[in-house]
């Protein structure tokens, strides 16, 4: 491996597949997806869900959030989702320095308890990062429920993240989860790199490595990684590796598409499911009994499922861990729905800068035109929030809007920014934002596209 960085005049290996937070990509929105989830976690009421493919990039992504998250925040790490439910709770016992040896179920809850209070009296906040949960066993998902009842008055004692495949998705779909899944305040979904992106992403981790000069990999050989990886950045990461290795054994200082065919040949890659057609085994997972028709209901309907979190729990500290009692529960035919604003929670940001549209889009000329910020599906509260959070300090927040839209046929929430007589002015006022806001690729729009 020596002699490949030393061909290649890298100081380290670039495209390795362990998480490696010095190699964080902050492009396509993996950086404003990082601040969201900051903002998120140390701010919000509730369960956090971050959903992506295997090889996304969801573990590092957790492991930045280790170590960005502020110094009042004190984190716990699970990366062995299969434990049970007493393990996991020894676990996050052990974490906190809590003595577990000879406590049953109930004492060492009360331990936990007893500590997460003594914590929070302190003015520090406890996160619970899970990654992999798509693999817990269904009792350890419910002892995730109930740890997210652990309260004060007013705010929660212990915030957690779930770091997971799209088959909890499935699973969370069930109608003996939907507790669980009125506990999931905040979701983000975690998708591969565009084929745009890739190319940024590889000279990223190159330069990172210590790599100078241009490119070794050729327009064509970028395209095809792309295609092959499907923007996946761990295979990204596996092609490009490969690739170069074999432009090193050839004597080669380019990397071209023939390398790229034969890397792919090597790494037996496997098309992605098509998360489209619902995994019939992952529904049943969890369901104790439900009839066949209950089954195909909900099978139409689960990819689009989001309930609104709990309006009430218990917020006495001195009860013991019970289920919040739900409102609205549904019966077990009657899949549950997403797209109704009843059932998701925007936050106090998101809610003013919609009161801002509508009192500015009544009387903005059609002619007229803004810059659209961001555009995303209205269940992703939390990247929607933390942009608006990010926004405000540098721009002029009463120039800053935000929308919900169904005309392409998805609940989506846009934020949109200045009002211009015509689309050259706002083009050249886009190219005076602040390069955080520049990340997230903004482009002008005519206001007749709103109506």
């Amino acid at each position: 491996m020596s002699l490949y960085l030393e061909h290649f005049s890298l100081h380290e290996p670039p495209f390795r597949i362990t998480p490696h937070t010095d190699f964080f990509f902050s492009g396509a929105n993996r950086g404003p997806t990082l601040e969201a989830l900051i903002f998120a976690i140390t701010q919000d009421e509730g369960i956090v869900k971050v959903i992506g493919e295997v090889g996304s990039g969801k573990t590092m992504l957790c492991r930045m959030l280790l170590e960005r998250l502020p110094d009042h925040v004190e984190t716990l790490y699970l990366a062995n989702p299969s434990l049970s439910r007493q393990e996991i709770l020894g676990a996050i016992a052990d974490e906190l320095g809590i003595p577990v040896e000879g406590k049953a179920t109930h004492s060492l809850i009360r331990a936990l308890q007893d500590a997460l209070i003594a914590r929070y009296a302190a003015g520090k906040r406890v996160v619970l990062l899970i990654d992999e949960a798509h693999a817990m066993p269904a009792e350890s998902l419910e002892e995730i429920r109930l740890l997210s009842n652990l309260e004060s008055k007013a705010n929660k004692l212990l915030q957690i993240a779930l770091f997971a495949q799209p088959e909890l998705d499935e699973r969370l779909a069930a109608n003996d989860m939907r507790q669980l899944r009125e506990r999931i305040t905040q979701h983000f979904n975690l998708v591969p790199l565009k084929p745009q992106d890739v190319a940024s992403y590889i000279d990223f981790r190159l330069r990172t490595a210590g790599y100078h000069g241009p490119s070794p990999f050729t327009e064509p050989a970028i395209k095809l990684i792309a295609t092959i990886s499907e923007g996946l950045s761990r295979r990204i990461n596996i092609l490009a590796d490969k690739a170069l290795l074999a432009a090193y054994s050839l004597g080669k200082h380019q990397v071209d598409s023939a390398e790229i065919r034969a890397a792919a040949k090597d790494a037996h890659f496997s098309p992605l499911q098509n998360k489209s057609t619902p995994n019939l085994k992952s529904l049943l997972w969890g369901v104790a009994s439900a009839s066949l028709v209950a089954l195909m209901l909900t099978l139409a309907f689960q990819f689009s499922s989001r309930i609104s979190p709990p309006s009430g729990t218990p917020d006495n500290l001195s009860n013991q861990i019970t289920s919040a009692p739900g409102k609205n529960l549904r019966p077990s035919l009657t899949p549950p729905v997403a797209e109704t604003p009843a059932n998701i929670r925007f936050g106090p940001l998101t809610r003013q800068h919609f009161e801002q549209f509508d009192d500015w889009i009544d009387e903005a000329p059609r002619r007229h035109y803004f810059i659209q910020l961001l555009d995303t599906d209205a269940v992703n509260t939390g990247e929607i929030e933390g942009f608006l959070s990010r926004a405000i300090k540098s721009l002029d927040p009463a120039e800053l809007r935000a929308y919900r839209s169904s005309l392409s046929g998805r609940d989506r929430v846009g934020v949109i920014y200045g009002d211009f007589s015509s689309r050259e002015t706002a083009a050249a006022a886009m190219q005076t934002l602040p390069e955080t806001i520049k990340a997230a690729q903004p482009f002008p729009r005519q206001v007749s596209r709103l109506h």
